[in-house]
């Protein structure tokens, strides 16, 4: 496969089952020939779907991309719960299912709890961080690690597909929310024992299935450019040309300094800084006062546009 030089921008993939977040990276690494990789929300292993990374100097957005509300369908089975409260842990305990158990009114009102739900503790075999340690490090050990709940929202659950056996849902939350824990969550209230059985991201914020490539890749594939990217997170503004001299040097800016201000960006909330041209240059904020901020600063090389980046392969 020939690789892409220089390459700035974003990719939505479909992950399959077994792949690490990690590990699509690291092939995306070696493909594009590009050291500065990540993306945009992990997913575990048992999860597939979409799947957003970020290369080059798209890697600034990613607390933006991260940052919005995802989807996924979700499968709870029935029966028995795990130790990672999904299906690739060790089994804790079993239930018995028997016919008939599960009305939808009793769903319903499980789901119902999840819907009005502020906060979540999260699972313990996590990568959230306790005194410096991993969560899933410290559960493996055995030990038993206490986790706060977080601030989640949930702004979309519905059925399905429902049987004895198991449920299918589809969620759409916020960013940090934990699907595992909403299976470990509505079994308890259910009364049974659970876990979530299949997860699958139908979309990322703006990105959805439909648009993403097959993984691994084929061929090599072109990247969403980094200012539509910005332009798909955040809210837009457009600089003058002293504007964008005092960007370039850090210097902070005054409403006079911009063509176009977002009427959707309240202030200390990030937007996007764009040439005239369109050319992404910042993400900044309004800091008060009339007087604005550059928070990071965003380099396209020579200003070419991102398609033609893809002109320069190497054998």
């Amino acid at each position: 496969m020939a690789r892409v030089a220089r390459a700035h921008g974003a990719l939505v993939i479909d992950k399959p089952l077994g792949w690490t977040s990690h590990d699509v990276v690291a092939k995306a690494r070696g493909i594009y020939g590009q050291r500065r990789v990540g993306h945009g929300g992990t997913l575990d292993p048992m999860a597939s779907g979409v799947l957003i990374l970020l290369l080059g100097e798209a890697t600034k957005l990613s607390p933006y991309v991260a940052g919005a509300t995802k989807v996924y369908e979700a499968t709870l089975h029935f029966g028995y719960s795990t130790a990672t409260l999904d299906a690739d842990g060790a089994e804790t305990a079993r239930s018995e299912v028997r016919p008939g158990w599960l009305t939808l009114s009793a769903l319903e009102g499980a789901l119902e709890a999840e819907r009005q739900r502020t906060e979540q503790v999260p699972p313990a075999y996590s990568a959230i961080k306790l005194a410096g340690q991993k969560a899933y490090a410290m559960a493996r050990r055995g030990e038993a690690p206490e986790l706060l709940p977080r601030p989640v929202a949930v702004h979309g659950l519905e059925i399905l597909d429902v049987n004895d056996s198991q449920a299918r849902v589809r969620l759409r939350v916020s960013k940090g929310y934990y699907v595992r824990s909403f299976a470990r969550d509505v079994c308890t209230s259910l009364g049974i024992e659970g876990h979530l059985g299949a997860l699958r991201r139908t979309q990322s914020g703006p990105f959805h299935l439909e648009q993403a490539r097959t993984w691994p890749l084929i061929d090599v594939a072109p990247l969403i450019g980094l200012s539509e990217l910005a332009r798909c997170c955040l809210p837009s503004a457009v600089l003058s040309d002293e504007g964008i001299t005092f960007t370039g040097h850090g210097k902070p800016l005054l409403a006079a300094h911009f063509v176009q201000l977002p009427q959707d960006a309240n202030q200390g909330e990030p937007f996007a800084w764009f040439s005239n041209a369109g050319q992404l240059l910042a993400i900044g904020s309004h800091v008060g006062e009339e007087v604005f901020r550059v928070l990071r600063g965003f380099r396209e090389p020579g200003g070419v546009p991102q398609s033609e980046h893809f002109t320069e392969l190497l054998a």
